[in-house]
């Protein structure tokens, strides 16, 4: 990594003046702030081939085509943007005549903060590129959502990140992880969060876009991302908007039995309520950032492992840093009104209870439990069973402060936490980390405590530190 963070106008200096580099740029909304700063580093004429800003929306369906949705600031319309950009300069400017050029087509779009700031923003910004004339353009797609309370200051963020995506594709694209780094050189982390990244392209093949994803929180960039069965990134904004989430916390390592039989059965459960539209729920697996953390570093190969299993069994799942679950739940009530479900162990649910995690809030537990319920949230819970216990243990048998126990009757008889009751009792003693040493430990039956095909994959893939002898 480069010991001297440079400028976004020294980055532009240093594009314009490589002759190699050249291309257009297309940018909607919050004005011309990406190309500004190429003009105004000098040299700009061997860099760009073509500026424009397709501000009226009619021009731009005249160019680019109607979007189905009749939305502008959608991943949809940038990535048309880019596409038409780069076929324009791959048909216009012949390999005879620029045989070195390195083509690009760089885009934004993006919506600033409106008058009464009930809207912060957000936007689109990518990049369709060659790093050199002979191969294949790679492509870098993210998406920002604006904090700054001033529209020119916006613009001037959106200017900043799109200049370092420029100069981080063309010089940084061996180190995907310095470049996604470089993306805040020159701005404040309270400006903006980027919660979706995606890379793609013949320098980029060995880039699983979910580490990336990973990269984002770790940096302090975004709180949660999510991605999808077949591993792709997903925009959190667009999934959970106005939708049903039914939400389990886990560490997945493996997935199990029992995790497999929460979800089932708390799924049931949800979709008898009325709140509830069955076609509008997502279902989301959830790390916390603290549970990947858990053995001190940041494991990717043990974060990949786990995602591999949960998209291999078509599952969503949500990584966050939202420790505490108030932040969770404050986190979906950002996208939607709609009835809410959190999946939980008993063991989970007594947590809730515990005063030490609420030192951060003045009003503590008692504000934590408004940021909550206040919300429309059913928290289902599913019994527990340790060694020693002639019962499992249910809602009734959580333990807390004599003081915390007229709010727990209240939610409780309010139905606002509600037992897992059609639980399957004979799979309440699998221990995910006792499954796991077994896999790593080469200690046969541990394949009988997952659930179908799960144990193929793991001997398949050599998962977990999967060892073969038994």
């Amino acid at each position: 990594m480069e010991d001297l963070v440079l400028s976004a106008a020294q980055k532009s200096l240093r594009v314009n003046l490589n002759s190699d580099i050249y291309g257009s740029f297309a940018e909607i909304g919050a004005g011309q702030e990406t190309v500004r700063q190429f003009f105004r580093a000098g040299g700009a004429s061997g860099t760009i081939a073509k500026a424009m800003s397709a501000y009226d929306k009619d021009f731009s369906d005249a160019i680019y085509g109607l979007e189905n949705d009749g939305r502008y600031v959608t991943e949809s319309r940038l990535r048309k943007m880019i596409h038409h950009e780069y076929k324009l300069l791959e048909d216009r400017l012949h390999r005879e005549k620029y045989p070195k050029k390195r083509y690009f087509a760089f885009a934004n779009t993006v919506a600033t903060i409106n008058f009464t700031k009930t809207f912060k923003g957000h936007g689109w910004i990518g990049i369709r590129y060659q790093t050199s004339a002979e191969k294949l353009p790679n492509e870098v797609i993210l998406h920002v959502r604006l904090h700054e309370s001033d529209p020119k200051h916006q613009q001037e963020t959106i200017g900043n990140i799109g200049v370092n995506l420029i100069y981080g594709a063309n010089f940084l694209f061996e180190d995907p992880k310095e470049l996604l780094q470089s993306l805040y050189d020159g701005i404040d982390k309270t400006a903006v969060e980027i919660d979706l990244i995606n890379f793609s392209g013949p320098d980029f093949i060995q880039v699983d876009n979910r580490v990336m994803s990973l990269q984002l929180i770790k940096n302090g960039f975004t709180d949660a991302v999510i991605f999808g069965p077949e591993g792709q990134n997903l925009l959190p904004a667009e999934l959970l908007y106005k939708k049903n989430v039914l939400a389990m916390r886990g560490s997945f390592r493996p997935v199990t039995k029992v995790n497999m039989d929460m979800i089932k059965k708390g799924y049931r459960q949800f979709i008898k309520s009325k709140r509830v539209e069955k076609e509008k729920l997502v279902v989301l697996f959830e790390i916390t950032l603290n549970n990947l953390l858990a053995d001190g570093g940041l494991d990717e190969q043990d974060f990949l492992d786990r995602a591999e299993i949960l998209c291999s069994i078509g599952q969503t799942v949500l990584i966050s840093n939202y420790q505490e679950y108030y932040k969770l739940v404050d986190y979906f009530s950002g996208f939607t009104k709609k009835r809410i479900g959190l999946i939980m162990g008993i063991p989970s649910l007594q947590e809730i209870f515990e005063e030490k995690y609420y030192r951060d809030l003045n009003g503590g537990i008692l504000e934590a439990f408004g940021k909550i319920f206040s919300k429309d949230l059913v928290i289902y819970a599913y019994p527990f069973k340790d060694k020693g216990m002639k019962e499992p243990a249910t809602i009734k048998d959580v333990a807390m402060h004599p003081r915390f126990r007229p709010v727990f009757d209240y939610l409780f008889y309010n139905r606002r936490m509600r037992d897992i009751e059609d639980y399957d009792p004979e799979i309440l003693g699998i221990w995910s980390r006792k499954i796991l040493s077994k896999i790593r430990n080469g200690q046969g039956d541990w394949e009988k405590s997952l659930p179908t095909y799960v144990d193929t994959i793991i001997k398949k893939k050599g998962l977990f530190g999967y060892n073969s002898k038994s």
